[in-house]
């Protein structure tokens, strides 16, 4: 269940009445009681909104930690940014900029930097402001080829048994066709990568990142899926900042859905859901221009 209890404080000697917290409660946790603003309601999503508009700081959110806004490797600038207020085109360029790295350079990546990416990653919204998702950082090129030993093993069982056909027969027959998919779609590229790691080495799942993070949630939440991938995308955003070159490794979250043991051999418990793998390093690539995208599917419905 997810934790609603109330945090609010409310310095009855600083309110001046102004009721703009009351306004921008979405839990109805505050109420105007004799020209002064009071906590009231039995319930609250500590979302702050009710202190972030305080115009006399008389409002203070006890569950929400402070440490959350303070960076280790830049200083943050914490007053709000209205609406309108950035510039669209520098954003804009941001987003096309970050592409997926393949090729990282052979330099670690401060754990300083890794914490600050998990702190950028929670200023994104979460469904009634649940905040249920989980970061496991893997901060060494050794830790990350460790789980890129336990990706292989599962594949590798994976392969096994989609070269049986008469088990991809008989499960598309029963309304399970996802084996033979496989067989067909990715079993001979991954093949040939299980192949070249064990010949000369290579890794063509993480690329040699130097550094990882895994991204999930805790069971609790009504969108945990999309709070952790919005996460994800905020991280990936700041790491293009930061210098950092990431890439989203699919192939590493498979066996974190099918199974416990690869989310137990990273310390994950077996309640939480994987949704999101990020490599990430200092990337030992350049490019000159952003990249297109495809035609997308758009509409519109009026009436």
């Amino acid at each position: 269940m997810i934790d609603r209890t109330v945090s609010t404080v409310i310095e009855a000697e600083k309110c001046i009445g102004c009721g703009l917290c009351v306004e921008v409660c979405p839990s109805e946790t505050i109420s105007m009681q004799g020209g002064k603003a009071v906590v009231s309601g039995d319930r609250s999503l500590s979302c702050g909104h009710c202190a972030a508009v305080c115009p006399v700081d008389a409002i203070t959110i006890r569950s929400i930690d402070p440490e959350a806004s303070r960076f280790a490797t830049f200083t943050a600038d914490l007053l709000w940014l209205p609406h309108g207020e950035f510039n669209t085109a520098h954003l804009v360029r941001l987003m096309a900029s970050r592409r997926s790295c393949r090729n990282f350079k052979d330099k670690p990546v401060d754990r300083a930097l890794l914490e600050d990416l998990l702190k950028i990653g929670v200023t994104a919204p979460s469904g009634t402001n649940s905040q249920m998702w989980t970061f496991t950082i893997l901060p060494t090129r050794e830790s990350v080829a460790a789980l890129g030993d336990q990706v292989a093993l599962f594949f590798k069982r994976i392969n096994k048994l989609s070269e049986k056909d008469w088990l991809r027969n008989v499960l598309r027959l029963i309304g399970k066709p996802e084996l033979d998919h496989y067989y067909r779609d990715y079993y001979p590229s991954v093949s040939e990568a299980l192949a070249e790691r064990e010949s000369n080495g290579r890794d063509r799942l993480f690329h040699g990142a130097t550094a990882a993070i895994v991204v999930g949630s805790r069971p609790e939440g009504s969108t945990l899926r999309e709070d952790a991938l919005l996460a994800t995308q905020n991280m990936l955003l700041a790491a293009h900042s930061m210098g950092l070159g990431t890439c989203l490794i699919g192939f590493a979250v498979v066996p974190m859905t099918k199974g416990f043991q690869t989310k137990r051999f990273l310390g994950i418990p077996d309640d939480e859901n994987v949704h999101a793998v990020i490599a990430l390093g200092y990337p030992d690539e350049r490019y000159l221009k952003v990249a297109g995208r495809k035609k997308y599917v758009h509409r519109y419905f009026e009436r």
